[in-house]
């Protein structure tokens, strides 16, 4: 089972489970409304016709949807992708974050539990460090001090996973992502709004003074790394994080896709906003010593790759 398959992630994770993997795989994914549904459409399209694909329209927050689902199937590996995502839409609609990203997580977890499925991967998030003094980020660092409900809610399904793994004997492993990109990428995120406005000579808004600084993982990377994730039979609850291990500043960002695009930026510089934090930066030993992790793709060759598929596809794409 895969949670959220039709999104960014999940949908190329279903591209590798179906082809080199030969998986079948149940997606479950509810269409929601936080960016357009036919974009999603759009991402599983190219999976229906493929009869180790099932698609199912479901919300983990809807438990007897939930039962359903388990009573119908039996699964060997839920990938919980499944979330409501972002920090700053977070601040002003934090109980929908909860009921999704908490809630949601222990429904899976107990129909794990129920019907015996021994591997559990999560997706979690950078966000969980908060404003982390020390870098790179280390998994054994404490998160104590998020500071925005989203890194809250993943926090919190963190240790609902392992509290799973202790008590169920579920192999939990809980995957920090650090900022994802790539081909599909939503069109609410930095790298594709930019694209979008420095193409149509719009300006776009740069919070702060642009050295903020973010450890940007292009997609094909995070997929080896989840990958790995369901094979992992070690030790039976592991957070890991999944990065590039480099960082680049706001406005360093901006100049790739200036040059990628063929145009310059218009800036609006806007004050920094609540609960964004001033950089993630990913240790990655964990994951190259449990996974055999090796991320490849650095943001120089990222970027060109990015806005070579946003030219062809997605600047259909991008209506949020």
């Amino acid at each position: 089972m895969v949670t959220g398959g039709a999104g960014f992630i999940g949908s190329h994770l279903a591209d590798r489970l179906l082809g080199e993997d030969n998986w079948k795989i149940t997606v479950v994914d509810d269409l929601n409304d936080f960016y357009s549904p036919e974009l999603k459409r759009a991402n599983i399209a190219p999976h229906l016709a493929n009869g180790n694909y099932e698609f199912v329209e479901a919300d983990i927050r809807d438990i007897d949807a939930v039962e359903s689902l388990f009573s119908e199937a039996n699964f060997d590996v839920i990938v919980h992708l499944a979330a409501r995502a972002g920090v700053r839409p977070s601040l002003c609609q934090p109980k929908l974050y909860s009921d999704t990203n908490i809630n949601g997580t222990l429904n899976l977890l107990e129909q794990a539990r129920i019907h015996g499925v021994k591997q559990f991967i999560f997706a979690s998030s950078s966000s969980v460090y908060g404003i982390n003094c020390k870098m790179p980020f280390s998994e054994e660092d404490r998160i104590h001090q998020p500071i925005s409900p989203y890194a809250s809610t993943k926090a919190a399904a963190e240790l609902l996973c392992h509290t799973y793994s202790h008590l169920h004997d579920i192999r939990t492993v809980c995957l920090r992502f650090f900022t994802v990109y790539g081909a599909r990428q939503r069109p609410d995120l930095a790298i594709h709004k930019f694209a979008k406005l420095i193409s149509e000579d719009k300006p776009i808004q740069m919070f702060g003074d642009g050295t903020t600084r973010r450890d940007y993982t292009y997609i094909d990377d995070i997929i080896q790394g989840v990958r790995a994730s369901i094979d992992y039979s070690g030790s039976m609850h592991e957070v890991i994080n999944l990065g590039e291990s480099q960082t680049t500043e706001l406005r360093e960002l901006i100049a790739l896709l200036e040059e990628s695009v063929g145009k310059k930026a218009i800036i609006d510089q806007q004050p920094m906003q609540p609960g964004d934090v001033p950089c993630t930066y990913a240790d990655i030993t964990k994951a190259r010593n449990l996974l055999g992790y090796n991320p490849t793709t650095k943001i120089v060759e990222g970027i060109p790759k990015f806005v070579e598929w946003f030219q062809s596809v997605g600047r259909s794409c991008s209506a949020v």
